[in-house]
Formats: C-alpha cells, structure tokens, sequence
C-alpha cells in the first residue's frame, strides 16, 4: 500500500510540474508574440517613433490608385517628430492619376519639412512624376529615369474571335462610348479621341516637370521625347540633382536643410484596415527581416493589382522572331 501511496505522490508531483511548465511555455509563447507584434508593427508603420527621427517611405513596383499609401504621406505631415521626409523610389510607374495623386501627397508634406527622394534601379514615367514631388531627387549612376510620357495600349481580338465564330454585339448611346474595344477593331476617330486625351496628359506632364525642374523649353524638348536616362545622364540633362544613394540623401538633409545625420531612420508603411490587413504587413515584415523579397508574396505586397486609366509606364520592349 504504502508502495501504491508514494506512486501517487509522485504522479500529483510529475503533474503539478507539467502544470507549471505548460504555463511557463504558454506566456514565453505570449510574450514572443507580443513583441514580435511590436516588432512587426513597428516595421510596417503602425507604432510611429517618440523621438524625432526622419522618415521613410518607399515607393516600389507598379504604381496604382492606393488610399493607405496616400494617408502615410500624410502622417509623416503631421508628426512633430517626424524632421524630414526620405523616399525610396524603385518602379516603372503606372497609373497617371496614382502618380499625381502621390506627388501631390508629396507637396503637402514639403509644405511642413524637407523631402528628399532616391531612385533605385528605375524611377520612370508615373515614378518619376512621383520623384520630382520631392526638394532633391538623387539617383544611382546606373538607375534608369525618365520616360516622360502616356499610353493606352490594348489587344484587338476581333480577327482571332471572328476565326472562332464568336461575335461580339453591343448596343451603346454614341461612337465612341468603351472605345477602344478588345473585341472590334478601332475606328480612327475613337483613335483620335483617344489621342487628344493622352497628348493633354502629356503636356500636364512636361509642364510638371518643366515647372518642378526649372527648365527651358530647349532642355525639356530634349528630355520628353519618352526615352529613360541612366543617373548619371539624368544629372547632366537636370532630371535629378545627384548621383548616390540613402547616406547622400542623409547628408544633404544635414548641410541644407539641417536636419541631423545622428536622427533615426524610421519606415512608415500604409496601414491595412482591419486584421486582413494588418497579417499582411506582419508577414511582410518578417519576410524583410529573413531577407525574403516581398515580390515573392505577391498576394500580400499587391492584393488588389489592377491597372486602369490613362497610363505612364515604362517597360523594356521584347520583339520575339
């Protein structure tokens, strides 16, 4: 009996220890998620820095209508602590109306402390819209900037529906109502139309960066002819004001517009509603931090692509024979 007895004790005790451990290993579970949350938040935007510190935002990939992005234009305006606005741009553009949406944003920040903007591998066409927003633009020697222009492209699938048997009908109010069309080939007044609308988008264009970069009508004939520049080109020809990178933005900040090297560089990111939102960003997060690029989650980085709209976008053309 007295054997059976101590047994029992012995299991009471074993239980009362696992008890203890469970509970322990519960709040260590806690306690990580609680600072990682912290953590996440903090690199995503969502917990802004006490102190003042300088701010960064980073405009990426393709640019489209995004209302979060806009309103962290708008909390970096508001923060006294925030002392200066540093923009990472790296994207080929996008959107007209996103572009100019930016810039704007952009303005009002300018409005209340320096901004100052960096061009990656490629600051073209709506990016650059984006970048000439700032007081200094610095690009890499070997970033392509520029491509000052609009497009509207689409496909005529008329032939290759009209092989299969398929038409198309529509009944519409006026000619060129939903021109131009996928599914009929395009008449030429919807075409020039069409045109008018994009050559009245470009001339707002060259007047932006006319205006913003300060240059005659001989240098701005010679810069939006739709080509991208390398940096360095893109210095001579006043596109940018400098070839170099984050640390020469930071100096400038200091011998311009004195604000000090020794401030901390803090990373505002648009806050996603809801806790749809907020995953994405901790998981972006965390990609950052393991060093994963967020291109390879695309449903997270850019959960609502689309892309619609008078266009200012660069890409390189492929011509498969």
């Amino acid at each position: 009996m007295s054997l059976d007895a101590d047994l029992m004790v012995d299991r009471r005790r074993l239980r009362k220890q696992v008890t203890v451990w469970r509970v322990l290993t519960a709040l260590a579970v806690i306690a990580a998620l609680l600072s990682g949350g912290v953590f996440a938040a903090r690199q995503t935007g969502l917990v802004v820095a006490e102190s003042e510190h300088v701010a960064r935002i980073r405009v990426a990939g393709m640019i489209l209508p995004d209302r979060q992005l806009l309103e962290t234009f708008d909390r970096v305006a508001r923060s006294s602590n925030a002392k200066a606005l540093l923009v990472e741009i790296d994207s080929p553009g996008g959107s007209a109306a996103a572009s100019e949406a930016i810039h704007a944003a952009m303005r009002r920040v300018a409005e209340r402390k320096p901004v100052v903007a960096t061009i990656g591998s490629l600051g073209a066409s709506g990016a650059y819209i984006t970048a000439i927003g700032a007081d200094h633009i610095i690009a890499q020697q070997t970033s392509l900037v520029g491509s000052i222009g609009v497009i509207v492209q689409w496909a005529d699938l008329s032939d290759m529906l009209s092989r299969l048997g398929i038409r198309f009908d529509e009944v519409k109010s006026t000619p060129l109502k939903a021109t131009p069309s996928p599914f009929a080939p395009t008449s030429e007044e919807a075409r020039a139309a069409l045109r008018q609308s994009i050559l009245d988008t470009y001339v707002w264009f060259t007047d932006l960066v006319k205006s913003r970069r300060g240059l005659d009508d001989a240098a701005m004939a010679q810069v939006s002819d739709g080509r991208v520049w390398t940096g360095r080109q893109a210095v001579t020809n006043r596109l940018v004001d400098a070839v170099g990178d984050v640390t020469t933005a930071r100096d400038w900040l200091q011998r311009e517009r004195s604000v000090p090297r020794s401030l901390s560089l803090v990373e505002y990111r648009p806050r996603r509603e809801g806790v749809q939102g907020f995953l994405p960003q901790v998981a972006l997060a965390a990609a950052h931090s393991l060093g994963v690029p967020s291109s390879w989650l695309p449903a997270l980085s850019d959960p609502e692509a689309r892309l619609d709209g008078l266009v200012s976008l660069w890409h390189p053309r492929l011509d498969l024979q």
